[in-house]
């Protein structure tokens, strides 16, 4: 457990897989400057290696922090995932060793957004088909089967921030849209929930895919589901990988009872650019292939680059926990006149009490207390006499159930 604040330039920031330079640049111009940069992933011995030092470690979705990665990690403090998911990250191992863990959940959805609708444009006017007869030296000038995507149904699965921003765009376009969420959420525009996925996917022209990996969503468009979409129906899926049930799209396509689709997101994908792709998808004149690009624009890994970094530091500055997805939420003012003392526990009961009794003792005055608990852990943090902060931090150590603990000076 950390005893003392570092200074910045002590501190050991980690990032990995190219993670964009508006995050360096903040980083640095925040006073951190033993910064560690490198543009790949890397492998599994060097990784530990390296991370065993760092006190944040930022990455993009190919680094794996596994448990047994992490159990190496005895410095670190925070873990910034330059992306929207965390399955990249052991979250409960994560969570047991006190390590905060941030990500960019919402910095990409316009790219994203806007993928799915050319991809739909694209499908419709069947533009795969006659790019690929082009460069045979074909020339399909035909109408047949090219449809405009004004007046057609777009069915969204999955109505968070990217696909309500898809209905909206969709929308602005002539298009009809329909949604189905496990959640209640409030429509945006002229958009309709749907009562049932089965419904959905029996009525859309268009069907877009914007869940999260859960064991619920595993192949939740699998052979049935598939079976219920109409035939000149198209799949579009930026999602997650393991959302829909490839060899069954597959088949379906070969059957030709599906006009198409956009797949961006894999089962298995390639480690790196050197791997081979392999798919049952490949070879499909009808299907658009994209390399899980659906947030890979320079204004999407700039604006995540800067929304992770900047809550990377405000945890570093002052122990701000604001979206963290493990963490208990705490938004805290700067820290002046103060010492701050920083407080990670398990989610047992008398915690909060053996600090104040301590305290109380000990005669360590608290100018300001805060306190935010979750499932798995509580998180205090205490503003006291500079003088008082040593001994303050050597009795909160003691304290039962404690994870982690450090002081800002």
């Amino acid at each position: 457990m950390s005893k003392n604040s570092l200074k910045k330039d002590k501190i050991k920031i980690l990032l990995l897989e190219g993670v964009h330079q508006s995050a360096v640049d903040l980083i640095q111009q925040s006073g951190y400057t033993n910064v560690e940069y490198h543009k790949k992933a890397l492998p599994e011995s060097e990784l530990i290696q390296k991370a065993s030092q760092a006190h944040f470690i930022g990455i993009r979705s190919r680094t794996q922090l596994t448990r047994e990665v992490l159990a190496e990690c005895k410095k670190l403090i925070a873990v910034g995932c330059f992306c929207i998911g965390t399955n990249q990250v052991d979250l409960t191992a994560a969570t047991e060793s006190g390590i905060c863990v941030f990500n960019a959940p919402y910095s990409n959805t316009r790219s994203v957004a806007e993928l799915v609708i050319s991809e739909a444009i694209l499908l419709r006017r069947k533009i795969p088909e006659k790019n690929a007869a082009c460069h045979k030296g074909g020339w399909l000038k035909s109408a047949d089967g090219s449809y405009e995507i004004r007046g057609k149904t777009l069915g969204i699965i999955g109505y968070g921030a990217i696909g309500s921003q898809v209905s909206v765009m969709a929308e602005s376009l002539g298009m009809k849209v329909i949604f189905y969420d496990v959640t209640a959420k409030l429509p945006l525009g002229n958009a309709t929930h749907i009562p049932s996925l089965d419904a959905l996917l029996a009525t859309a022209n268009i069907i877009s895919l914007h869940v999260p990996e859960t064991p619920e969503t595993k192949n939740l468009i699998g052979r049935k589901e598939i079976s219920l979409m109409k035939k000149d129906a198209i799949l579009i899926n930026a999602s997650r990988g393991t959302v829909v049930d490839i060899d069954a799209l597959a088949d379906r396509l070969k059957s030709g009872n599906l006009a198409g689709a956009a797949i961006d997101v894999f089962p298995t994908e390639p480690k790196g650019s050197d791997d081979e792709f392999v798919s049952p998808l490949r070879g499909f004149d009808n299907v658009i292939l994209t390399p899980h690009i659906g947030g890979s624009t320079q204004e999407a890994q700039a604006n995540i680059g800067l929304e992770v970094a900047e809550k990377l530091i405000k945890y570093s500055d002052n122990g701000t926990t604001t979206s963290s997805v493990n963490m208990p939420e705490v938004a805290l003012p700067k820290h002046t006149d103060f010492h701050r003392l920083l407080h990670v526990h398990r989610n047992i009961p008398g915690v909060l009490a053996a600090i104040n009794q301590v305290f109380s003792e000990h005669g360590i005055n608290v100018s300001s207390q805060y306190l935010q608990t979750n499932d798995k852990l509580g998180y205090v943090v205490l503003d006291v006499e500079s003088n008082s902060s040593e001994l303050g931090l050597e009795k909160l150590r003691a304290i039962e159930g404690t994870i982690k603990c450090r002081v800002l000076f």
